[in-house]
């Protein structure tokens, strides 16, 4: 039990239990409220005083005539404060009694110190917060005592202390204004305890300032809603009611009441109210309430506020407090910050700008929020529209105009949303911009903002503009379902954009056109109808390590004198190619994994160049890597592979150097040639094909030079239809088929090319082809060295053709050639030896190679020119036949293979063939330019 208790008041004085003046008293200046208890003289005061402080019944019946329960309350246990000097002496005298003398509640009396008004402001009322309920409203209820078991007798401060309800005491309670309340705090522990009720608190608070959830101000230019349940400290309405506690408050037709009725809100001084904006902006320069305004729910039309000084100027109203707020003007900017106003805070309102005329140009200077030079205002959780067709909704311009701009909603205007100009600057947070005519928002100017965290949304233009030297840092941005591009970027604009989600575009994500610039980095560009990212007309932007998949159409788009960075970017999923590269342009690309595309990788075309390095190309439709129509890109390093045809793919003209890449895995050629074309393909490793390594075809040119081409399906480079490559230093080996294939007229020049440890020919040459062979190795082949047929010629010069399995150079009846210092030796001549020992050449080829020997066909029985026999065949199976030598020439034994009427005696048990020559098999030709 508290035996002279000190406690802290709610003015930061230090007094006894006896020292709470104006409780009692406060109960008859309620007047004005029927809620109140109500009094005409301090004579009713008095009773009531004495009735609560002895614990005696108190007659029913209110002598100043006011009917209502007010007066009419069972005894309280509330203390009287009233000196000793007042108290009639039949109650001192039963107060200094025998059994007082013992109670451990006998109060001590002092002489009152002089009486004091105070503001419960948050430092003042700390000390009121004792001990609080830690359920809000929800606490066990005291024990009630039956009137037989009251001991009348026993000592006013124990009845005070411990029989009188809870409820009862609430009761009283709740006729108390927020100063009272804190005074009855520092009576006793349970009164502190019931004092600090949050129903209590949330009555008057409500009252006062009107939101259902407590509105936080834990420092300057800070306000949030919170949930009282989840909030930490015990009380969540008193605490907000101590931080909120000076302001005046903006309340139409309230003022003339509060004015007129001191003593229905006595303790209430401090607080100031006004009928219009205008005036409570006139009276902040004068008045003591740190600039804190409170504007009550209502519209308020055509006010002229100028800020020029550091007010709060913040919404009250139940509910969402923003949609009951609202300021709007139809002649003028709703709102202007000028200098003076850096510190300033609008918040919690919806701010219109509703022009009569919303098309006339004397409306261009004419916004919702206007923000100048030299200031930094913070505009909070707000809504802000714009019906003018002109201008926009938030202008902010100039040289250190900076606002703070978070959690608004900045929709449904005539034209730009948020438009930052003329070096301004400024951080813009958590806000919706959505369904503005125009941008969302307008960066020009060497405008430089930090915007994060916004939601630009379904805007009937682009998402946002920068444009003319503009720049800014966008971050977290989710940019979507814009009509144009969701980011545009134009002449000499700059901006940073990081971790933004850029989709949905109803044309492209990112423009970047006519000399701009930027930094895209780690953002998602996904899902737009056109390119995820457009550069063109001498733009230069860096895009790095962005997620651009799933697009419409492309996945980057370079064109028009285009440049730019693009890398680190993984680029996949697009519905065209993951990069297009044309018309003069010339970018850097690296670092970037382009995979998994409906079409091609990358598709350099219309004298397209750039620099294509170390990225990772796979799995596309079509080819890895275009380069048509006078393109010239380098392409270094990279790994191009898995692909669904062609790796590397140039034709119609298509140039530039293929350099130490890796190209591996396709379904057709590594690297294919045609129409012209004519490329440096230099050091690269060329492998898995299951079409073929090289192809040149249709008049193809190049220089393929030190490339390592081994374990194609097919041969490693393939020559035919008047195509002239030129062949170098490569080596070509291990391959599935033959190393190098010539026929159709393919000429070309080999020239110190190491091919070997093919299954097939090393070189085979054949209709009408004329290649030159010049100092080239072939060797350790699983069948010939050189094979020339089908009127073929060719010119070898300096060769050495050794230990191949079949021999070293075979020549078709009917073929010449020019022969010049070959070396050919140690071959292993199988074919020679086989027939020596009179074995079928089937057994020897099967039908999976095609020796060369001498060719005969059996009238007797009847075999066609497709149906070649040996001579051991000759001499054995069709002994005594009518047989006729056709040529010399590649072939294997149909006899052998079983296809003939009579088995074969040579060959052993028969392998049905597929009857398949090898000229008859030519490679799979890609068929990109059906889908280009």
């Amino acid at each position: 039990m508290l035996k002279n208790c000190k406690f802290t008041l709610s003015f930061g004085s230090s007094c006894s239990l006896h020292q709470v003046p104006g409780v009692i008293s406060s109960f008859s200046e309620r007047g004005s409220n029927p809620g109140y208890l109500q009094g005409s003289d301090m004579g009713l005061n008095w009773h009531v005083c004495q009735a609560l402080c002895l614990g005696r019944p108190r007659q029913k019946g209110n002598s100043s005539g006011h009917s209502g329960s007010a007066v009419d309350i069972p005894v309280t246990t509330l203390h009287c404060c009233h000196s000793d000097d007042d108290v009639p002496a039949d109650m001192v005298a039963e107060e200094s009694g025998p059994g007082a003398q013992n109670s451990p509640y006998q109060l001590r009396r002092k002489t009152l110190l002089p009486k004091r008004t105070a503001c419960p402001t948050k430092s003042s009322m700390e000390g009121a917060s004792t001990s609080a309920t830690e359920n809000f409203g929800h606490r066990a209820k005291r024990a009630r005592v039956s009137g037989k078991s009251q001991d009348l007798s026993a000592p006013a401060e124990q009845y005070l202390q411990e029989k009188l309800p809870d409820e009862v005491v609430l009761k009283i309670f709740s006729y108390l204004l927020e100063q009272d309340l804190c005074r009855a705090a520092c009576v006793c522990k349970r009164f502190s305890e019931l004092a600090n009720d949050p129903i209590l608190w949330k009555r008057l608070y409500m009252e006062v300032f009107e939101y259902t959830r407590p509105m936080m101000h834990p420092e300057p230019g800070k306000f949030y809603q919170i949930n009282p349940e989840e909030y930490e400290h015990p009380n969540p309405w008193k605490e907000s009611f101590q931080q909120l506690y000076k302001g005046a408050h903006v309340k139409p037709g309230f003022a003339e009441h509060f004015y007129s009725n001191p003593a229905r809100y006595k303790g209430r001084e401090n607080m100031l109210y006004y009928d219009t904006i205008e005036d409570a902006l006139g009276g902040v320069q004068e008045a003591h309430f740190d600039g804190l305004i409170f504007v009550h729910s209502g519209i308020y039309t055509d006010e002229w506020i100028y800020i020029e000084s550091p007010i709060t100027m913040i919404g009250a109203a139940p509910g969402k407090v923003a949609d009951k707020v609202i300021i709007e003007n139809t002649r003028d900017s709703t709102f202007v910050f000028m200098e003076g106003s850096e510190d300033a805070y609008v918040g919690y309102m919806t701010i219109r700008f509703n022009p009569d005329d919303k098309s006339a140009q004397h409306h261009n200077a004419h916004h919702c929020l206007e923000i100048t030079v030299n200031c930094s205002p913070i505009i909070d959780h707000c809504i802000i529209r714009s019906t003018c067709t002109v201008g926009s909704a938030v202008c902010v311009s100039g040289q250190g105009a900076c606002p703070t701009i978070k959690h608004c909603n900045i929709s449904d205007c005539e034209n730009v949303g948020l438009y930052i100009t003329d070096h301004a600057q400024g951080i813009y947070e958590d806000n919706e911009i959505s369904n503005n005519a125009l941008a969302g928002i307008w960066v020009k100017n060497h405008g430089n903002p930090i915007i994060r965290r916004n939601h630009i949304h379904h805007g009937r233009d682009v998402g946002v503009f920068t444009f003319d030297h503009g720049m800014g840092y966008f971050e977290s941005c989710n940019i979507h379902r814009n009509r144009i591009a969701g980011f545009e970027v134009k002449a000499y604009a700059n901006p940073t954009v990081v971790r933004c989600e850029i989709h949905h575009g109803q044309t492209g994500g990112i423009y970047v056109h006519e000399k701009g610039r930027g930094q895209f980095i780690e953002n998602k560009i996904y899902a737009n109808n056109f390119a995820g990212v457009w550069i063109t007309s001498n733009s230069d932007p860096t895009i790095r390590g962005n997620a651009i998949f799933n697009g419409n159409q492309g996945g980057v788009y370079i064109f028009g004198d285009g440049r730019g960075l693009i890398e680190g970017n993984d680029i996949y999923g697009n519905a065209l190619a993951g990069i297009q590269i044309r018309t003069n342009s010339c970018p850097i690309v690296r670092h970037n994994k382009i995979h998994d595309g409906q079409h091609g990788g990358i598709y350099v075309h219309e004298k397209g160049q750039g620099v294509i390095e170390e990225n990772e190309v796979y799995s596309n439709t079509l080819a890895g890597v275009w380069v048509t129509t006078g393109s010239t890109p380098v392409l270094r390093r990279n790994r191009i592979h898995s692909g669904k045809q062609v790796g590397v793919y140039f034709y119609d003209n298509g140039h530039g150097v293929l350099e130490d890449n890796d190209i591996y895995n396709h379904m057709y050629s590594g690297v294919q040639i045609r129409t012209g074309s004519n490329p440096k393909i230099r050091r690269n490793k060329i492998w898995g094909g299951q079409n073929g390594g090289i192809l040149v075809y249709n008049s193809g040119l190049g220089f393929i030079e030190d490339n390592e081409i081994f374990d194609n399906a097919m041969a490693g480079v393939w020559i035919k239809t008047d195509s002239n490559p030129t062949l170098r230093r490569n080596k070509i080996h291990d391959g599935r088929d033959g190393g190098i294939c010539i026929f159709n007229g393919g000429r070309g020049l080999l020239e110190e090319n190491d091919i070997f440890r093919n299954a097939q020919a090393g070189v085979l040459i054949s209709t009408n082809s004329h290649p030159v062979l010049r100092k080239n190795r072939i060797f350790d082949g699983f069948a010939a060295g050189i094979e020339i047929t089908n009127h073929a010629t060719a010119t070898l010069e300096g060769n050495q053709i050794f230990n191949n399995r079949f021999g070293g150079l075979f020549l078709a009846s009917g073929v010449n050639v020019t022969m010049k210092d070959n070396k050919i030796m140690n071959n292993q001549d199988a074919i020679e030896k086989a027939v020596s020992r009179g074995q079928c050449l089937y057994k020897i080829s099967s039908y999976t190679s095609y020796p060369m020997h001498d060719f005969y066909r059996c009238h007797t029985c009847n075999t066609t020119d497709r149906n070649a026999i040996c001579v051991n065949c000759i001499k054995k199976c069709h002994q005594g036949h009518d047989v006729e030598f056709i040529r010399h020439d590649r072939f294997f034994c149909d006899c052998g293979a079983g296809t003939l009427s009579n088995p074969c005696t040579l060959a052993g048990e028969p392998t049905h063939d597929t009857d398949t020559l090898y000229d008859s098999a030519p490679p799979i030709e890609s068929n990109t330019l059906q889908h280009n």
